[in-house]
């Protein structure tokens, strides 16, 4: 089955060029079903390859799936025309009555400033907030996961010495969680961060799924929340890794090539992408789960009602 974006997201062409059935929304207005409504909180400068990069992962379920994309309500873009977003986003207060099967909270590119300094980190708050009465599941991802770790479990990061950064080998801890049905037992995973997690202030209630014991925890499950928490990025695309180096190296950083990424270390290579059949397992199994054990009734979203 597709998935369902706005007619004409630039995404729609990489999509439909890569072999993903995107529905319009007349075609979609016939079919007597209700597609699965997921919400996608961009907080990534580069809006455009970040929407394609999970549109492609969601659109590869087969169910039917109606996405909308959102984004902080007075938060000026520098990096997206104004127009793009009028176009083609929803600001946090047009869908804040509004209920969703799935929700998806991206990074942001912000890891050194600490949360409450953040400028809109009041409504990130209240975003975390109503994803507990509004959303029926939720996904956290990188600086999105550290937000919801902190804000919901008073857990606390800390600066690692070295970046993180390149495509390294995790451990399913837990291969019975149905987010990580048919998972390796060893998946390689792309990361990019300057933080971790300090394991000794994370709860009970906080379950370990994926991990790596140098470079930190990879994904939590928070059933209390309804959420998941990935704090790597399964989502990227082959160039990710490789375009934040040389931008990195643009600046001055004296940032060391990403870790497996290029085939024999060649920087002039091709990247190799070595996750993608975990991303796509990680995103159905997610949108499966969801399907199975969401209310018919979206009015019953966040209520505790079937």
């Amino acid at each position: 089955m597709p998935i369902r974006i706005p007619d004409n997201l630039p995404a729609r062409k990489t999509l439909e060029d890569e072999g993903v059935y995107v529905m319009d929304s007349t075609r979609a207005a016939r079919q007597d079903i209700r597609p699965l409504s997921i919400g996608l909180l961009n907080l990534m400068p580069n809006k455009e390859r970040t929407e394609t990069q999970f549109t492609r992962l969601i659109g590869s379920t087969p169910l039917q799936v109606e996405l909308t994309l959102v984004r902080i309500t007075d938060h000026q873009s520098k990096n997206t025309s104004e127009d793009y977003l009028k176009t083609f986003y929803k600001t946090w207060d047009q869908v804040k009555e509004h209920k969703f099967d799935g929700f998806i909270v991206t990074g942001a590119p912000i890891a050194n400033i600490p949360f409450e300094e953040v400028r809109y980190w009041n409504e990130m708050v209240e975003i975390m907030d109503w994803t507990q009465t509004n959303v029926h599941h939720s996904m956290f991802i990188c600086w999105g996961a550290q937000a919801a770790l902190h804000h919901f479990h008073g857990a606390q990061r800390y600066r690692m010495v070295d970046k993180a950064f390149g495509v390294f080998r995790h451990q399913v801890v837990n291969p019975r969680s149905p987010y990580l049905r048919g998972f390796s037992d060893s998946p390689m995973i792309p990361v990019s961060r300057y933080n971790d997690i300090d394991r000794t202030t994370l709860g009970a209630d906080l379950e370990v799924l994926i991990d790596n014991a140098e470079i930190g925890i990879s994904m939590l499950g928070d059933d209390k929340h309804r959420a998941v928490h990935f704090l790597n990025h399964l989502e990227y695309d082959n160039r990710s890794l490789a375009d934040e180096y040389e931008r990195d190296v643009k600046a001055g950083l004296g940032t060391a090539p990403p870790a497996n990424l290029f085939p024999n270390g060649d920087t002039s290579a091709v990247p190799e992408n070595r996750w993608r059949s975990h991303a796509h397992l990680l995103f159905q199994n997610w949108i499966n789960e969801i399907y199975q054990t969401t209310p018919y009734e979206m009015s019953k979203i966040g209520s505790g009602e079937v």
